[in-house]
């Protein structure tokens, strides 16, 4: 039960006897609790910097009962926005419709993307949100966790986290890496390059490298912060560090192209796709040639039933898949297909969310999250924490 639920913003609205018929269950209305935590420092990456995460926890109800909860997003400056396009845009749409009807029930979201004088990720997010819980109720109606569903390949996942910020937040390096791997028991990290030279960064890769040794996977992610030349001339400085990818090396206004460049002249695999909007959008990366993973986001992007259209994409292409953060879904999403990769987390003064929302997470075990077989996507929330740090209306 959700402490203080009147307060909980909701549309409801009439089952439609003229639906087609399927499973009896029908959505009758949306909950949301928009959340907003400070984080313990600043971080900073190329181009950015973070202060606070937000997040939306949304609830689909139905008329059998079962509820699908999840939560969606980081966006803190947009928070409010998302909440009300759900809410006033979408979840009119969907209610009455059967909540095993993923796709009928994604496409009466969809026009909340199409208002071309606002920024189209607010819509995106808000249908991720809901798609999301949608998932979660039809794990829960047909008795099955969302990673057997969506395609079963295993119940486990390597996971790793992002770090390495420019100023050393977390501490040197070296002790940042140590809590990842013995504290945490992760499986590698994925290390923020992009905001300095290449030399620079360069000489703190390689630190990172040397403090992790050789079982511990390193990624490196500049933000779109290179040139290609610059990208380029950090991969061959790196070379012989046994560099897993090379995340969004170049800087975005000719990125197809430029990744490609990247790819073929660096001698480091590269990964991108979580700033694409579409399954289309990472198409069009594959068939450019463009990278090795795609880590489309499918928070970012319209929801589970969008990344799961851009993974077969991929494997028809002899690409892996990614996930850009976002481990309470992800994780179901890559370990239902034989061609993911590793599942991404921060350090918990980065997201608290996954670290303390999340009452019922696996322990790491070898660098591998395993999941269990509960409905849904399986995740106990913690209200009280939810509720401490609700944004007020």
């Amino acid at each position: 039960m959700v402490p203080n639920a009147p307060d909980v913003a909701r549309v409801a609205g009439p089952v439609d006897a003229a639906s087609p018929k399927g499973s009896g269950v029908h959505i009758t209305a949306i909950e949301t609790v928009p959340v907003r935590a400070p984080l313990a420092r600043e971080f900073r990456g190329s181009y950015y910097r973070m202060t606070h995460r937000a997040t939306l926890v949304v609830r689909v109800l139905t008329d059998a009962g079962i509820v699908g909860e999840a939560y969606v997003g980081d966006e803190d400056a947009t928070a409010r926005e998302i909440q009300a396009v759900l809410l006033n845009e979408i979840a009119p749409r969907v209610a009455g419709l059967d909540v095993l009807a993923t796709e009928q029930c994604w496409q009466a979201g969809y026009p909340a993307t199409f208002d071309i004088l606002r920024d189209r990720r607010i819509g995106l997010v808000a249908l991720a949100a809901m798609d999301t819980a949608v998932w979660d109720a039809v794990g829960k109606v047909l008795g099955q966790p969302l990673w057997r569903l969506w395609g079963g390949a295993r119940n486990r996942v390597p996971m790793t986290a992002i770090g390495g910020y420019y100023g050393e937040p977390l501490g040197p390096i070296e002790d940042e890496i140590g809590y990842y791997r013995d504290a945490l028991g992760l499986a590698g990290m994925k290390f923020k390059v992009g905001g300095r030279s290449p030399a620079v960064d360069a000489e703190r890769v390689r630190r990172a490298r040397a403090a992790a040794g050789p079982d511990f996977v390193i990624c490196i992610d500049a933000n779109q912060g290179y040139t290609v030349p610059a990208a380029i001339e950090l991969a061959r400085r790196l070379e012989g560090a046994d560099i897993r990818w090379f995340e969004e090396p170049v800087q975005w206004h000719n990125d197809r192209r430029a990744l490609r460049d990247v790819r073929y002249m660096g001698g480091i695999p590269v990964c991108a796709g979580q700033s694409e909007l579409s399954a289309s959008g990472c198409r069009d990366l594959m068939e450019a040639g463009s990278i090795d993973v795609c880590n489309f986001d499918a928070s970012w992007s319209g929801g589970p039933t969008v990344w799961r259209r851009a993974a077969a994409i991929a494997s028809s292409y002899d690409v892996q898949m990614g996930h850009h953060e976002e481990p309470q879904v992800s994780t179901h999403l890559l370990a239902s297909i034989p061609h993911g990769t590793y599942a991404e987390c921060f350090h918990p003064d980065r997201d608290p969310f996954w670290w303390a929302l999340v009452t019922n997470r696996p322990e790491l075990r070898n660098g591998e999250l395993t999941l269990s077989d509960r409905p849904g996507l399986g995740w106990d929330l913690d209200w009280d924490y939810i509720e401490r740090h609700r944004l007020d209306a």
